[in-house]
């Protein structure tokens, strides 16, 4: 929510009131690069990019060093040099970023059995309940970064408020390596001089409608009349952004037990040796898994790729992504290039699986991360909508016209 390369940070003043900020958002500042650097320490203070030389790579990670020349998450590795051309590249290891996720949490569980865990690297808390043991939410906020730098070497930034939008804001303007607690009665004066790109939720697209409607601050969407909004937005969309400029925010913080995972595989009748029937399975595959994702409001940050070979040794692989999708081409993408790596491509195949994890609320996650893929949403928007109307499969990528699965032998599918 913040500057990515940390410039314009607001970090918290002596003597604020903290009475109200029960809240917190706590974000590790470029966690798996950070991570990496816990084993290159000759490499601290220098721009580093995570992820894998390659010309299909993307960037998965970056430093704040790095961020400066315009290089963040997402961005395909061939930009990321042209802007950098002195960074580092890293290769990324995830199960080490699992590891350290794991040991993050722990602290947040010790601290307030209320922690909503937003993938592998931010959390929400609320500590209300936490005060008679450990204070008031600002000492709370300050003995969460001091635990994690002490257990682990990384640094958190925390926003604490009143609500779980205002929290997260905060935490992002603080980065990196900051504290920013946001009075109740001070929300609406620090968000309405704010970007409208700040309002969770705002992605590329929605910026520009709104702009187009001279709305370029979030003081201008609270101002803004519920006609104008509901124009642009629709009525629920209006809805959601006027509560938001105001500060209103009334969801909780909640632990529910969030389904682990989703994912398709298939069993060949006969063995395949032919990667581009393998392709085109892991493309069917992933778009089912995207419309699932879909359907249930959840977002995956990690993709995972399945394949069991004639003599029926069975393996997965797994690839965390810089942000959480639901979309099907993205999926694809991923497991495309787990699969080109593996190097087994005339190895026969007998099942072949599809699998996101680290699921997510999509309202909790970023929004418009993925603007270069804004055209691939709205094509898998008309699939989705075809087939709510239609049927499943009414509308289907080019790619896997005449190929339907289901016409094919196979001993079995299941999710």
């Amino acid at each position: 929510m913040g500057k990515q390369d940390g410039t314009g940070r607001h970090v918290t003043a002596p003597g604020v009131d903290d009475s109200t900020a029960t809240i917190l958002h706590v974000d590790m500042d470029a966690f798996f690069a950070s991570v990496e650097l816990l084993d290159h320490p000759e490499l601290v203070g220098k721009p580093v990019i995570v992820g894998h030389r390659s010309a299909r790579s993307i960037v998965t990670a970056a430093t704040y060093e790095a961020r400066k020349f315009g290089v963040n998450s997402a961005l395909p590795m061939s930009i990321a040099l042209r802007r950098c051309p002195d960074a580092i590249v890293l290769e990324p290891h995830f199960e080490r970023y699992t590891h350290f996720s794991s040991m993050v949490m722990d602290i947040f569980d010790e601290v307030t059995p209320v922690v909503e865990r937003l993938g592998i690297d931010e959390a929400f808390l609320d500590v209300a309940g936490a005060r008679t043991v450990y204070g008031s939410p600002l000492r709370v906020a300050e003995l969460i970064r001091a635990r994690v730098r002490a257990e682990t070497g990384l640094i958190c930034s925390v926003g604490a408020a009143s609500t779980k939008f205002v929290a997260k804001l905060a935490s992002g303007l603080s980065k990196p390596d900051g504290l920013l607690v946001v009075p109740a009665d001070e929300a609406v004066a620090l968000l309405h001089p704010l970007p409208i790109a700040k309002l969770w939720g705002v992605g590329g697209k929605t910026e520009e409608t709104l702009r187009a409607r001279g709305l370029h601050t979030i003081g201008d969407i609270a101002r803004a009349s519920r006609a104008t909004l509901t124009k642009a937005v629709g009525e629920a969309g209006a809805e959601r952004l006027h509560d938001l400029a105001w500060g209103i925010d009334p969801r909780p913080v909640h632990t529910r037990a969030e389904e682990k995972s989703v994912g398709h595989e298939l069993t060949f009748e006969t063995n395949i040796t032919d990667p581009s029937v393998i392709r085109t399975e892991l493309l069917r595959m992933s778009n089912m898994v995207a419309v699932r994702l879909r359907k249930a409001g959840l977002v995956g940050r990690t993709v995972v790729l399945k394949l069991r070979f004639g003599d029926f040794t069975t393996i997965t692989r797994s690839r965390t992504i810089a942000e959480p999708t639901d979309l099907g081409r993205r999926i694809y993408e991923e497991v495309c290039e787990i699969y080109e790596a593996l190097g087994k491509q005339d190895a026969p195949i007998r099942l072949v699986g599809v699998r996101a994890e680290q699921l997510q609320d999509a309202g909790s996650a970023p929004q418009g991360l993925w603007d270069e893929s804004e055209g691939w949403r709205e094509a898998e928007d008309v699939m989705d909508a075809a087939s709510a109307r239609f049927g499943r499969g009414a509308v289907k990528p080019a790619r896997l016209i005449g190929h339907n699965s289901h016409d094919r032998p196979r001993l079995g599918q299941r999710d």
